[in-house]
C-alpha cells in the first residue's frame, strides 16, 4: 500500500513540474478566459467609482446596463463568421487579431474622457472577444488528448473566475486612492494582457487537427511531437482522419443547418445560449446591488462581492476543472440544473413574500448565501461544461465554424442579461429570479433529454454514433415491443 502510493505521490509530482506541453498551450492561452472575466469583475464597480462618475458622470440604470454590456452586444456580430476565418486563416492567427483589437479597445477605454470613447472602446474590446473567445476553445479542444480534453477545454472557463477574482480586488484597492488612476488602472492591466495573448499566439503551435484537414500532414506530426502527443494519439486520432476541409464560403453556415448537422448545430446553439440565461451575468456584473438590496450596508456589500465570492469562485473551479473528465457532461449538466434553479427561485420567493428587511435579518442573509451557492454552482457546473460540450460534438470541417455561431448566440444573450438585470431590478425584487428559474429548468429538462454523452471519446468518434438519450430509449423501447 505504502509503495502504491509513493508510485501515484511520484506521478503526480512529475506532472507537476514536468507537464505536458498541450497543457502548456492550454494554459498559455487561456490568458483569453482571464482577460474576459477579469473584465467582467471590473466594469459593474468601475461604474460606480466618484471619479469614474466625475470624468464620465453619473449612468442611469439604463445607460449602466448599456454600459456594461455593451461590449458583449459589439462581440456578438463578429463571432459569427470568426470560425470561418478560423478555416481560412487558422484558429492562432484570429486570436492574435482578435487580441490586438481587445488590447487597442482597452486602451482607448483607459484614455476615455467622455462616455461615447469608453463605449468605442468597449465596441472595440467586444469585438476583440468575439474574435477569440469560441477559436481558442476550438484550439484547445483540437490539441488536447481525449483522456485530458475535458480538463483542458475547461481551463479557460477557470481563467474567467481568476480574471473576476483579480478584477474584483483590483477595483477593491484602487478605490481607495485618489485621481483618475482608481478607474483607468483596471482597463491598463487589461491592455497590457491583450498583448501578452498576442505574443502567445506568435509562440504556440498551430492545431494539428486543422493542418490534417489542409493535407499538411508532415508539419502536423511536428506540431504532435511539439505538443507531446502520444504515438496511439497520433495514430489513431489524426494521422488515421480522412476528413477534409470543404472550401471557406458562407454557404458553410447554411450547410450547419442540413439534415446531416442540424441536431448538433442546434444543441450547441442551445447550450452556450441558453446556459447564460441562468442570470449568472446578472450575478457577477451587478453583485454589489444585490447585496445592497437583500439588506447589506453599500460597505459590507462591495467587500462581500468582491472580496468574499471572488475567492470563492477560483478556488472551486479549480477542482471543478482537475475533475472535469471523471464526472459525465450529463451529470454536471443535470447537479448544476437543479442547484441553480433552485437557488433562484427561492430567493424569488423569499422577495415575493416580503420576507426580507432593511435590517439584515434571516431571510436576507439566507438570499446572500444562496447568491453564493448560485454563483460556485454555476462556475463548477454549467460554466465549464457549456463550452467543453459545444466544441467536441462537431465534426472538424464545421467545428470552428458552429462553435463560433454558438459564442455569437453566447455573446446576445450575455448582452440580454446583463442589459435588463439593473432595469429589471429597479421594477422588481423577485420577478429577475423568478424570470432566471424558469429559464434554467427550461434548459435542463431539454438538455436531459437531448444531449448525448461524449465523456471519454476522441473527437473522431464522438462523430461516429452521435444520437440524443431520447432516440435510443425510443430505439430501445420499439425492439422490445418487436421481441
Amino acid at each position: 500500500m505504502k509503495t502504491v502510493a509513493k508510485i501515484t505521490t511520484r506521478r503526480l509530482l512529475h506532472r507537476i513540474c514536468r507537464p505536458r506541453r498541450y497543457f502548456l498551450a492550454a494554459l498559455y492561452i487561456s490568458m483569453g478566459g482571464f482577460l474576459n472575466g477579469y473584465d467582467t469583475g471590473s466594469i459593474g464597480s468601475i461604474t460606480e467609482m466618484p471619479y469614474f462618475q466625475r470624468t464620465i458622470g453619473i449612468l442611469s440604470p439604463s445607460m449602466r446596463g448599456l454600459t456594461v454590456s455593451f461590449l458583449l452586444l459589439a462581440g456578438a456580430l463578429p463571432s459569427l463568421f470568426a470560425g470561418l476565418l478560423a478555416d481560412r486563416f487558422g484558429h492562432l492567427r484570429i486570436v492574435l487579431s482578435g487580441a490586438l483589437f481587445f488590447t487597442v479597445g482597452a486602451g482607448l477605454e483607459a484614455g476615455a474622457v467622455n462616455l461615447a470613447m469608453l463605449l468605442v472602446g468597449r465596441a472595440m474590446v467586444g469585438a476583440g472577444e468575439g474574435l477569440y473567445l469560441g477559436n481558442l476553445n476550438v484550439y484547445i479542444c483540437e490539441i488536447a488528448p481525449k483522456a485530458r480534453r475535458g480538463t483542458l477545454v475547461a481551463m479557460p472557463q477557470a481563467c474567467v473566475t481568476l480574471g473576476t477574482c483579480l478584477g474584483y480586488f483590483t477595483c477593491y484597492g484602487t478605490i481607495r486612492t485618489q485621481g483618475d488612476i482608481q478607474w483607468r488602472l483596471p482597463f491598463i492591466i487589461q491592455a497590457a494582457g491583450g498583448l501578452l495573448l498576442a505574443v502567445a499566439c506568435c509562440l504556440l503551435p498551430t492545431s494539428p487537427r486543422w493542418l490534417v484537414m489542409r493535407n499538411r500532414r508532415e508539419e502536423a506530426l511536428r506540431n504532435m511531437k511539439r505538443l507531446d502527443f502520444g504515438h496511439d494519439e497520433i495514430r489513431h486520432d489524426l494521422v488515421s482522419s480522412e476528413e477534409h476541409l470543404p472550401q471557406v464560403s458562407w454557404r458553410r453556415i447554411v450547410d450547419l443547418f442540413g439534415k446531416k448537422y442540424r441536431f448538433r448545430t442546434s444543441l450547441a446553439l442551445f447550450i452556450l445560449g441558453m446556459v447564460q440565461l441562468c442570470g449568472i451575468d446578472g450575478v457577477l456584473y451587478y453583485a454589489p446591488t444585490l447585496f445592497t438590496q437583500a439588506g447589506l450596508p453599500a460597505d459590507t456589500a462591495s467587500f462581500v462581492a468582491t472580496g468574499v465570492s471572488g475567492i470563492l469562485m477560483f478556488a472551486i473551479s479549480i477542482p471543478a476543472f482537475l475533475l472535469a473528465d471523471y464526472w459525465s457532461r450529463r451529470a454536471i449538466v443535470t447537479i448544476g440544473g437543479i442547484l441553480l434553479t433552485g437557488c433562484m427561485t427561492i430567493v424569488g420567493a423569499l422577495y415575493a413574500s416580503d420576507s426580507v428587511s432593511n435590517d439584515s435579518g434571516a431571510a436576507s442573509w439566507v438570499i446572500i448565501v444562496l447568491i453564493f451557492v448560485f454563483a460556485l454552482a454555476y462556475v463548477s457546473t454549467w460554466g465549464i461544461v457549456g463550452k467543453i460540450y459545444a466544441s467536441e460534438i462537431q465534426p472538424a470541417h464545421n467545428r470552428a465554424t458552429a462553435n463560433a455561431m454558438a459564442q455569437a448566440l453566447n455573446f446576445f444573450t450575455n448582452f440580454l442579461t446583463a442589459f435588463i438585470t439593473p432595469i429589471f431590478l429597479a421594477r422588481s425584487s423577485s420577478g429577475p429570479y423568478f424570470l432566471f428559474a424558469g429559464l434554467t429548468c427550461t434548459t435542463l429538462v431539454i438538455l436531459w433529454l437531448y444531449m448525448p454523452e461524449t465523456r471519454g471519446r476522441s473527437l473522431e468518434s464522438i462523430q461516429e454514433a452521435f444520437r440524443p438519450p431520447v432516440q435510443k430509449c425510443r430505439k430501445r423501447f420499439e425492439n422490445r415491443v418487436c421481441n
